[in-house]
């Protein structure tokens, strides 16, 4: 294998169909997936997070542009990139007349794993995705949550060089969701590589290592969770209660702290909090303050810079 993981140019897909204008799902994505990274597409519906996983993963043919897997151009040898890629598609599901436990084994043998790895990680993969009980239960009669932790097992299982997983988690409970996270970073310290859509914004800052936003078929931003949330415009607030003498005006913060009074909270948003709070604490001493009262520090969350990004700030 050579090359990053996965790298799009100028990615774009026009849907088209009779009678109706045509749809632009991806309208130029290019990123790069290094070895080794949890990367995890957000955007809403219809932002085009399928359409790419579906492209990336050579399911569906681009209008234009190119996708690399570990070098290989999936447009000119797919074949070549098939067997470095594992898939966990959005609306997938067991086959209904196999159990968890056959589903996983086949899968395994039709990649071309010998019986005795195929059976030794299958048992593995059962036991980490909390199929034990189950296991031997034809697919057709379990819970949705059920047969979801069966699709990840299978595609974990594989231990493929890079997976795609499109929404992994949905419909799990919190326990089955922080079994798939705990699978998922194993793999990467071996050496996978991930590349996951999820609407779970927790799951996104928890999982991944880098975040790219899509929207209207563009990469608005991409980068770290800390990056992301610069880039949106969304600083840490220092919250305290109010002094008595800021409330009545005879006391005022230094202007460099940027406080707001609200009600009897005083606000201070800033980039760099460390700075931001030896000054306010100078402020509060200097002034016989004391210690402030309720003083708090909040960073930052991926969906404060999310929710900031694809509303335009009216959120």
């Amino acid at each position: 294998m050579s090359g990053e993981a996965l790298r799009s140019v100028d990615l774009r897909k026009i849907y088209e169909s009779r009678g109706t204008a045509p749809v632009e799902a991806l309208s130029g994505v290019s990123m790069e997936v290094r070895r080794g990274e949890r990367v995890a597409l957000l955007g809403r519906n219809g932002a085009g997070k399928t359409t790419f996983l579906k492209i990336a993963s050579t399911l569906l043919r681009p209008t234009s542009g190119s996708v690399e897997v570990f070098g290989v151009d999936i447009a000119r040898s797919p074949e070549k990139a098939r067997p470095y890629i594992a898939v966990v598609p959005q609306e997938g599901k067991p086959f209904f007349h196999l159990s968890p436990r056959e589903q996983i084994y086949t899968y395994l043998r039709a990649r071309g794993f010998s019986r005795e790895t195929a059976k030794a990680r299958t048992e593995d993969a059962v036991e980490r995705m909390g199929l034990s009980s189950c296991a031997d239960r034809l697919s057709v009669t379990l819970s949705g949550g059920q047969r979801q932790r069966t699709m990840v097992a299978t595609v974990i299982a594989t231990e493929a060089p890079l997976l795609f997983l499109d929404e992994p988690t949905i419909g799990m409970d919190p326990f089955a969701r922080r079994d798939v996270w705990a699978s998922l970073r194993s793999l990467t310290q071996k050496g996978s590589t991930i590349l996951l859509t999820t609407h779970y914004l927790d799951e996104a800052e928890r999982l991944a290592d880098r975040v790219a936003i899509l929207q209207g078929g563009r990469i608005q931003v991409a980068g770290t969770v800390r990056h992301v949330a610069r880039q949106a415009g969304v600083k840490t607030k220092i919250k305290f209660a109010a002094p008595e003498r800021v409330l009545d005006g005879s006391l005022t913060p230094p202007a460099c702290l940027q406080v707001v009074v609200s009600g009897e909270v005083a606000v201070c948003q800033t980039e760099n909090s460390a700075t931001a709070l030896r000054e306010l604490l100078g402020w509060a001493a200097a002034n016989d303050l004391g210690d402030l009262d309720d003083l708090s520090v909040e960073t930052p969350t991926l969906e404060d810079a999310y929710l900031h990004l694809v509303t335009g700030g009216t959120h």
